[in-house]
């Protein structure tokens, strides 16, 4: 692909972004109840259009939204992504009439949307997903189960529910439903995170869903699911790229104030090349982070490949920055309401959501290792017969 730069009313819009996400969001977030689902944030990020750019969005566009936004309010980030996952689903597949009931409501921020695909048993092995779908003899089915790690559950007024249709049939027997939150036997409780957000279980005892819920066909809920990860994944990394810069910003700041041996922090050698390595490496998963989003949006047909890479390399580069600027400025950035305490918390969960770093690595090798195989026409020669066949990208996962 071609050298990667943004133009000049990109950079402008997203210099907005921070400055709204700083001085309109960022207050609502702080009044928020730690893991609960913060309804005035929502409503916010409705009022400013922000939750309507979801649905019509390229996957650039999403990833310069959830990075400005992370850079100042890491809370707006994360209600805006949990609307988008929940919701994608019914824009891109669901009926007239279920895209007509919740999306203006998902994008005036007064419906919250829930994207219901972890299982206890069930997170990266998508054929291992045990949420039963009974038929009830009359063309529809009984939920009967649960769900764990949910975003925005249980007070989620609609999810996209993943649930078994074919017994015995791995990814290819699972069908995708739109289950609004007040159907009977549909019940959950929050869950206490290390990054307070809202997530919690889900539970399903004998739910009741039709054919007007299916979103997609019947035993093909796996293509519901991966076209909405390879559209999110590449912004999980513009998340994490914003933190980093945060992070990045923050060492930059208190390295060059913060006296020390004479001088200030910034004069040791050690200091500063720590910084210009956090700074390279913020550069580097920004670019491959773009570069996905950019494959997407044009139609590239290595998507997976890129967007595995660009969550891998830039939730792992966050992880970095944001330890190092907490080495930098030492005991006062473990404090209790410290940026970077903060930052600390916020940058785990995303080597793990939406498919963990170690499943990045599998998709990435599988879809190297195809591409191969086209390339050459077949295994190459002399090669040594595989022992066991590895997952399918489609059947490896997690959210």
């Amino acid at each position: 692909m071609p050298a990667f730069s943004l133009e000049p009313e990109q950079i402008t819009w997203c210099a907005e972004l921070r400055t709204l996400a700083a001085e309109r969001l960022k207050p609502l977030a702080e009044k928020g109840e730690p893991g609960r689902v913060n309804r005035p944030l929502v409503a916010a990020l409705g009022d400013l259009g922000l939750l309507a750019r979801l649905f019509d969005a390229g996957a650039l566009e999403l990833c310069l939204l959830r990075e400005s936004l992370a850079r100042a309010c890491t809370e707006a980030e994360t209600a805006l992504a949990l609307q988008g996952l929940g919701s994608h689903p019914v824009a891109a597949f669901g009926t007239p009439a279920q895209r007509d009931r919740w999306l203006p409501e998902v994008a005036a921020g007064r419906a919250v949307a829930a994207f219901a695909l972890s299982e206890p048993g069930a997170g990266s092995d998508a054929a291992a997903l045990a949420l039963d779908a009974v038929p009830d003899g009359r063309g529809g089915w009984h939920l009967h189960g649960e769900k764990r790690w949910i975003s925005n559950a249980p007070e989620a007024d609609f999810a996209t529910v993943f649930a078994r249709t074919t017994p015995g049939a791995g990814a290819r027997g699972v069908t995708a439903f739109l289950v609004p939150a007040d159907r009977p036997g549909l019940g959950g409780e929050p869950l206490d995170m290390l990054a307070p957000h809202a997530l919690g279980t889900l539970t399903f005892d004998g739910v009741p869903v039709g054919p007007e819920d299916l979103l997609g066909e019947p035993d093909r809920g796996f293509r519901v699911a991966m076209n909405t990860l390879n559209l999110f994944r590449p912004s999980v990394g513009a998340f994490a790229v914003g933190m980093a810069q945060a992070a990045l910003d923050a060492a930059l700041a208190h390295t060059a104030a913060r006296p020390a041996f004479g001088g200030v922090l910034a004069d040791l050698q050690a200091v500063s090349h720590r910084i210009a390595d956090m700074a390279t490496r913020t550069e580097a998963a920004r670019l491959l982070v773009y570069a996905a989003a950019t494959a997407y949006d044009t139609g590239d047909p290595d998507v997976p490949r890129r967007s595995a890479m660009a969550k891998l390399l830039a939730t792992e580069t966050a992880q970095y920055v944001v330890d190092a600027a907490v080495q930098l400025h030492g005991a006062a950035a473990l404090q209790r309401g410290h940026l970077l305490e903060h930052l600390y918390r916020e940058v785990r969960a995303p080597r793990i959501y939406e498919g963990a770093t170690e499943v990045q690595r599998t998709i990435i090798a599988k879809e190297l290792y195809a591409s191969r195989r086209e390339d050459h026409g077949g295994g190459a020669p002399g090669a040594a017969p595989r022992r066991a066949a590895a997952p399918r990208t489609e059947e490896v996962t997690s959210a």
